[in-house]
């Protein structure tokens, strides 16, 4: 690690370490709360923040079904997330894959990606339900990390477990952090902060500082970005009182993977706590509004959708449009079973929502299936794209 990228304000030390290759040096991040204080400058834009993630958790507790809107966010969250580390599944093959999970025929099947994504929303799920047992601890991440490490590459480094070996991020060693002691002193001084009754920063702000500290820590021998974004999105619904975990970041950091992977580095470096903060809460109010934008128009989608089955159309049909907000892609032996009906009847039930043109075929697609392509387009982005030409990341719309 090249210790002269270090300025005076770096927000830790320095501890020579032996490697293979020879001598080195890790990074020991400082305890929090961090030397900083927060700028009167960044006042409107965390105001801003706040109120639109008010405005999502308040679009969010007038769903009948709150799934309407978390299904199609966690998913995306989790194939965002998996990109940044180099991971690639569509929404269809993530769909698709937890209708019918099947395992990997060898070392270069697609599938071990599709599971690595369908992980990630896993851990999203059962991190919400332990949160409601336990606080934010030490326990809680390593199970998260088991469950998104099982069966997956890295799934031996040390699943569900804290590393006991020297990590080195960047092919040229860029940052190294702290070795295995220092490590666990890091790590109970960060358990200690999330759990601490009073703070001096807001929440939200909060729970940016803690994903810092948690990725400069790196307590796991891979996986760490991951585990570091899902303890991200379940703080700031808890920290922030939401009514569900709404906001995810994962989309807007691999967006502006060079700016977020920089200004992580820099708080490290030369302390830009004001620069990494103000990255942040730029996307907080890109991610909230686009996903209140996404969640008003598939409310208006579902009562069309409604709407256009209602004369021809059963209390049956009606439920699947329901279920198709969860997962626009079916298949028929599915359908039977969830609705407990015979194939025949769950085939004309399919029939009538392509003859409504809410369901259409899925081309070379083995097992046959179904998919509803309004729902994909506004869930999954095909044709609601935020405008990224000539884009600056400082300069975001709020």
């Amino acid at each position: 690690m090249d210790i002269n990228r270090f300025k005076e304000t770096k927000t830790g030390s320095f501890v020579p370490i032996k490697t293979p290759s020879g001598p080195d040096f890790a990074f020991i991040p400082d305890n929090l709360p961090p030397n900083w204080q927060f700028p009167a400058s960044l006042w409107p834009k965390l105001a801003d923040a706040k109120a639109a993630i008010a405005h999502l958790d308040g679009i969010g507790k007038t769903l009948p079904d709150p799934e309407l809107l978390l299904s199609p966010l966690k998913r995306r969250e989790a194939i965002a997330s998996s990109r940044i580390e180099g991971t690639y599944a569509t929404a269809q093959e993530l769909m698709l894959f937890e209708i019918s999970p099947n395992e990997p025929k060898s070392p270069s099947d697609q599938v071990h990606a599709w599971r690595e994504v369908a992980n990630y929303s896993r851990a999203l799920a059962q991190g919400g339900e332990r949160l409601i047992q336990l606080p934010f601890c030490g326990k809680v991440i390593k199970e998260l990390h088991a469950t998104l490490m099982a069966g997956v590459r890295g799934q031996h480094s040390r699943r569900g477990e804290w590393r006991e070996h020297q990590v080195a991020i960047g092919s040229d060693r860029r940052y190294v952090p702290p070795p295995k002691l220092e490590m666990e002193k890091c790590l109970e001084n960060l358990e200690r902060y999330i759990n601490a009754v009073e703070d001096r920063y807001d929440p939200l702000v909060r729970a940016y500082i803690v994903h810092y500290q948690l990725e400069a820590i790196h307590p796991f021998g891979d996986g760490n970005g991951r585990i570091g974004r899902v303890i991200l999105s379940l703080m700031i619904a808890h920290w922030c009182e939401l009514s569900r975990p709404w906001l995810y970041m994962s989309a807007f950091f691999e967006r502006f993977k060079d700016e977020y992977v920089d200004n992580l580095f820099r708080v490290s470096t030369e302390g830009a706590w004001e620069k990494w903060i103000e990255f942040c809460l730029n996307g907080t109010i890109r991610q909230a509004k686009e996903a209140t934008r996404r969640c008003e128009k598939l409310r208006k989608l579902k009562d069309e959708m409604v709407e256009r089955i209602r004369i021809n159309g059963s209390p049956r049909t009606e439920q699947i449009v329901q279920m198709l907000f969860s997962n626009p892609i079916i298949r028929v032996s599915s359908l039977k079973r969830e609705l407990r009906v015979t194939y025949p009847t769950a085939q004309s039930d399919v029939d009538r929502l392509v003859h409504a043109q809410i369901l259409k075929p899925l081309e070379d697609v083995r097992p046959k299936a179904y998919f509803s392509s309004e729902i994909m387009k506004i869930a999954y982005g095909e044709n609601d794209q935020i405008e990224e030409s000539n884009e600056n990341v400082s300069e975001l719309p709020d």
